[in-house]
């Protein structure tokens, strides 16, 4: 601490520091102490931190989702209602139930007089018309699209004497269809698949009276639905009912609807499923293919049978008159091999003994028949087991053979 003398007064102590041989410079005031921290009053509000942007994003991304998901399930909901609604007309309604009897009659009468189906239509129903054509066909039932105002530019040579003409309009008044009306021949059978459920109300109807009415109504407009008039919810009853008439009609002219359809669908991953046996003639062993075993008859032992077995490629053995199924070879106990055929029990099966069965005969309708004859026979019926051989049957001939268990497998296949 420096001392330094003061005129008139004694030395005078300060806390400055003298440096010697230093140049004269301002002195620098020493730094302020730090300002005391204030905490706000316990009373004041603390404003809301503003969310950040990427919440607010997601948020409208989620809510567009959302409204997205709402519009498919009203559309997706409104349209099942409506084919609620029509399978109830069809199951109680009496025009429907004989407008739809009737189109399938028509449909059935052309086939047999070597008619087709044409189907009419313009707009959305014309697009529904050619979907309709296609099932038609693949399920080989003739039919064709035919566009109204092509056909009164040429296309009616289209139309033979023994067709059957199907309209598809939604309002039953479409303009380009009545003005085909009379140009065709009255006698021709006529469908009207339309929103009408009285022939009273549709002007189709009043041009043609003796149309048979197919309808096709939904609760209520589209543009009522969806804000929309665009053709959303009639254009789903209308093929649904067309479908409906195609699978009909097709299974009551065609014994196996199934068979028919693998013919004309062998390709894409439809046609290999098609490829699958249809009917019972697909998984039989064809008769042909069972000569008689040579040296074999009734009085032959259980172990020659074995060997023609053994030798057969089928697995099966024709004996004489009667047959013997692989799965009865293949039971043979040891004792029977010493034993007479004839005197082994259910062994040789007669033709009088097997099940006969058409050889078109769908394996569903089949495999349904023979679980009757199991579940609960009657005496006129032969005793059905895994093993009871079923004749395949054509013009009264047996044209191949099968063992009940071998349907049984496949249709749980």
């Amino acid at each position: 601490m420096a001392s330094v003398s003061c005129r008139g007064n004694g030395p005078v102590q300060t806390s400055a520091v003298v440096v010697l041989g230093g140049s004269n410079r301002n002195a620098i005031p020493p730094p302020s102490p730090p300002t005391p921290s204030i905490s706000p009053p316990a009373t004041a509000l603390c404003e809301a931190i503003a969310p950040l942007c990427l919440d607010r994003e997601l948020q409208a991304d989620q809510q567009a989702k959302e409204q997205r998901l709402r519009q498919a399930v009203h559309v997706l909901n409104t349209e099942a209602i409506a084919l609620g609604n029509l399978t109830k007309l069809y199951e109680t309604d009496p025009i429907a139930r004989e407008g739809f009897s009737k189109s399938v009659q028509a449909i059935a009468r052309q086939e047999v007089t070597k008619g087709k189906l044409v189907i009419i239509g313009v707009g959305k129903s014309g697009h529904i018309g050619q979907k309709l054509v296609a099932t038609f066909k693949s399920l080989a039932i003739h039919a064709v699209f035919l566009h109204p105002t092509e056909a009164l530019h040429g296309d009616l040579g289209i139309i033979g004497s023994n067709d059957t003409l199907l309209f598809i309009t939604y309002s039953g008044k479409t303009q380009e269809l009545l003005l085909m009306l009379p140009h065709l021949d009255p006698s021709l059978p006529v469908i009207l698949l339309t929103s009408h459920t009285s022939t009273e109300t549709c002007e189709f109807v009043k041009h043609r009276p003796e149309t048979i009415l197919l309808p096709a109504p939904i609760p209520e407009t589209e543009k009522s639905s969806f804000g929309v008039s665009a053709p959303t919810t009639s254009t789903t009853v209308a093929l649904a009912l067309g479908d409906a008439l195609a699978i009909t009609a097709a299974k009551e002219i065609h014994s196996c609807v199934a068979s028919v359809f693998a013919t004309n669908h062998p390709g894409g991953a439809i046609g290999a499923a098609a490829r699958q046996p249809q009917t019972i003639r697909d998984l039989a062993v064809l008769w042909a293919d069972i000569p008689p075993a040579v040296g074999i008859d009734g009085e032959s032992l259980g172990l020659d049978l074995l060997r023609a077995g053994y030798d057969s490629p089928t697995g099966w053995v024709r004996v004489e008159g009667s047959v013997v199924c692989p799965s009865k070879i293949r039971g043979l106990a040891r004792q029977d091999l010493s034993l007479r055929l004839e005197d082994i029990p259910n062994l040789l099966v007669s033709r009088a003994q097997m099940l006969a069965l058409s050889s078109d005969t769908c394996l569903r309708k089949a495999r349904a028949m023979l679980e009757s004859y199991q579940s609960s026979p009657t005496e006129e019926e032969v005793a059905c087991g895994p093993d009871t051989v079923v004749a395949v049957m054509e013009k009264g001939e047996i044209v191949g053979v099968l063992e009940v268990g071998k349907v049984l497998r496949q249709m749980r296949c």
